[in-house]
C-alpha cells in the first residue's frame, strides 16, 4: 500500500509529527493527560482514581504549539509494538503492563470539563465501588442538529454544565458501570438505592445478580433514576463479561457500544486493553465489507452500524431510522480521534486525499477524506484469521456451508489454524480457507458477513430487551418504549 501513504504522511509532518507512531500528538490529537489535565488510572474500591497510574511524557511540542506543564515536562509517548493484538493479556491488573505508556488513548473523548465533572459527580452518589464507567448516548454526544421532540426540559434539577451541553432540552444520560463482584455490587447499591429498582430488588441482590449475569447480555438496567438533579440510565455488568464481549464479541452488545465514541470517567488496563481489541476489530470487520476506495464517513457509518444489524428495535418503529448517519455526521471529529491511530497500525488501508495535507484537517468535520484499501486476498485473508475468536468461528461456518465443506475435512482445518497458546511467537496468519474467505465476490462476502453479525446480536439484544421489562418495571418500560415510538416518528417525518 506503498501508493497511499504520501498523502498521510504529508499530513503527518505538518499537523501531527506522531501519528505514524498510532498516537497522534500536537494540535489536533493531544493526549488528554496534557489538554484535559486527565488523572489516568484505576479506580480503587470506593471509585477514587489513583495518581501513580499517571503517564510519564517529557518535552511534547508540536509544529505550531509549545506545551508545558505545570506538575511536569512532559515528552512524545512511546508507540506500541505493531503485533499488540496478536496475543493480548487479559488478565492485566495494572496500566503499566499494556503495551505501551500511551495505550489506548484514543478511546478517550474530549468535553467540555465542566460537563466532565459533572458526569464524575453522578458516579460518587454511588458507594458501590465502580471500577470502570462511560458515559454514551445523544445526552452525551449530540446526534442532531435539533430535535422537536426534546423541547421540554427533562432533568428535575441539572447542573449548569450539563443544561449548557444539552442546550437546555432534556436528553437523558446513559451510563454503563463496569463491577469486579456482581451481587456484591447490587448488595451495597440495594442498601443505598432501593429505589432504582423495580420490584424484583425486593428479592435480594443474589436473584438480581442471577438476572443480570444469566439473561441476556449480561447487563442490568435502571432507567429513568434523578441522581444530583440529573435524569440517567445505568447498566451494570460484570467486567468479566464485559471484556469477553469485547475480545470475542460473543454478543456484541456492549462491544457495539463502545465501537463508537463514549466518554470514559473511570478507566481500567484490561478493559482499555480489550476495547482496544475491540476496535481494531471493528475496523478490520468494516474493510471486508467496504470496495477498494471509500470515505471516512462511509468507513464510519459502516462501523457504527455494526450494532445495529440484528437490533430489533431497527426494524421496529422504535428508533430513529437515520440513528447512524446522525451519530456519523454529528460526532466525525471523534471518530477519527478514535480509528485513525488504529488505521495507521494496518498495513493496508490509508487515507488516500490530498484534503489530508491541510493544517487542522482531522479537526474539520466538513472534510470527508478518501482512503484506499489493499484488496490482496492474502492481506485480507490475514485480517479474517485475526477477528475475534467467537464471531470469526460464526463466519467460519457460515462459509462452510456456502463452499460445501465435508465436516470432517472443516474440523481437521479448523484444528490446524487453532493457535490460540497464548506462548505463541508467530502471528497469526489467514490459510488457503480465509484467503477464499476473503476472495469472495464483494456483495457476497458483504452478505455473509452481515448475516453472521446479525446472527451475533439478534438473539442477545432482543432478550435484553425482555429482560429490561422485567428490571426496569412496567411503568418505566413503557415510558421508554414511548420516547423511542417517538424518536422514530420525527425521524421519519423529518427525513
Amino acid at each position: 500500500m506503498r501508493r497511499f501513504a504520501a498523502p498521510l504522511q504529508l499530513y503527518v509532518s505538518r499537523v501531527t509529527p506522531s501519528i505514524s507512531h498510532g498516537y497522534p500528538l500536537g494540535k489536533v490529537w493531544l493526549p488528554l493527560s496534557i489538554v484535559e489535565s486527565h488523572r489516568w488510572g484505576s479506580t480503587s474500591s470506593g471509585g477514587s482514581e489513583q495518581e501513580s497510574n499517571r503517564p510519564n511524557f517529557s518535552n511534547v511540542s508540536s509544529p505550531s504549539t509549545s506545551i508545558k506543564s505545570s506538575k511536569k515536562t512532559l515528552s512524545r509517548p512511546e508507540s506500541p509494538p505493531l503485533d499488540w493484538d496478536e496475543n493480548p493479556d487479559l488478565n492485566i491488573s495494572a496500566f503499566s503492563q499494556l503495551p505501551s505508556s500511551n495505550f489506548g488513548y484514543n478511546q478517550h473523548m474530549i468535553i467540555n470539563d465542566e460537563f466532565k465533572e459533572a458526569l464524575r459527580q453522578i458516579l460518587w452518589k454511588f458507594r458501590a465501588p465502580i471500577r470502570y464507567a462511560f458515559a454514551y448516548g445523544s445526552g452525551v454526544f449530540p446526534q442532531s442538529g435539533s430535535s422537536n421532540s426534546d423541547t421540554s426540559p427533562l432533568h428535575p434539577n441539572p447542573s449548569p454544565a450539563i443544561s449548557k451541553v444539552q442546550k437546555g432540552k432534556g436528553k437523558m444520560i446513559d451510563f454503563i458501570f463496569g463491577v469486579s463482584y456482581t451481587q456484591h455490587w447490587h448488595s451495597l447499591n440495594l442498601q443505598e438505592h432501593r429505589d432504582h429498582y423495580s420490584a424484583i430488588g425486593s428479592l435480594g441482590s443474589s436473584f438480581v445478580s442471577r438476572v443480570q449475569d444469566q439473561w441476556g447480555a449480561g447487563v442490568y438496567f435502571n432507567p429513568y433514576i434523578t441522581v444530583n438533579g440529573t435524569l440517567i440510565k445505568y447498566g451494570v455488568v460484570n467486567l468479566d463479561t464485559l471484556c469477553r464481549d469485547l475480545s470475542e464479541w460473543d454478543t456484541l452488545y456492549l462491544a457495539g457500544r463502545l465501537q463508537k465514541p463514549v466518554k470514559i470517567l473511570r478507566d481500567d488496563p484490561r478493559v482499555r486493553l480489550a476495547n482496544q481489541v475491540n476496535l481494531i476489530s471493528a475496523l478490520r470487520t468494516a474493510l471486508l465489507l467496504l470496495p477498494p476506495s471509500f470515505t471516512e464517513q462511509e468507513l464510519y457509518g459502516t462501523i457504527a452500524g455494526i450494532s445495529y444489524l440484528g437490533d430489533p428495535r431497527m426494524s421496529l418503529p422504535a428508533e430513529n431510522p437515520d440513528k447512524v448517519l446522525n451519530i456519523v455526521k454529528y460526532q466525525l471529529p471523534n471518530f477519527r480521534r478514535l480509528y485513525s491511530p488504529l488505521i495507521e497500525n494496518l498495513p493496508n488501508v490509508a487515507y488516500n486525499d490530498p484534503a489530508c495535507s491541510l493544517p487542522e484537517w482531522a479537526e474539520d468535520p466538513s472534510t470527508n477524506a478518501v482512503l484506499a484499501q489493499d484488496m490482496d486476498p492474502i492481506k485480507r485473508g490475514n485480517m479474517v484469521r485475526r477477528l475475534p475468536k467467537s464471531f470469526r468461528e460464526k463466519l467460519y461456518f457460515q462459509y462452510q456451508s456456502k463452499f460445501q465443506i465435508p465436516q470432517l475435512e472443516f474440523n481437521k482445518m479448523l484444528e490446524n489454524s487453532n493457535d490460540e497458546d497464548p506462548t505463541r511467537v508467530k502471528r497469526k496468519q489467514g490459510g488457503e480457507f480465509e484467503q477464499r474467505v476473503a476472495a469472495d465476490d464483494h456483495k457476497s462476502l458483504n452478505k455473509e458477513v452481515k448475516v453472521v453479525i446479525r446472527k451475533t446480536i439478534a438473539w442477545p439484544s432482543a432478550s435484553q430487551s425482555i429482560k429490561g421489562l422485567v428490571t426496569a418495571g412496567v411503568s418505566r418500560s413503557w415510558r421508554y418504549a414511548k420516547e423511542k415510538i417517538e424518536k422514530n416518528r420525527v425521524g421519519r417525518k423529518n427525513k
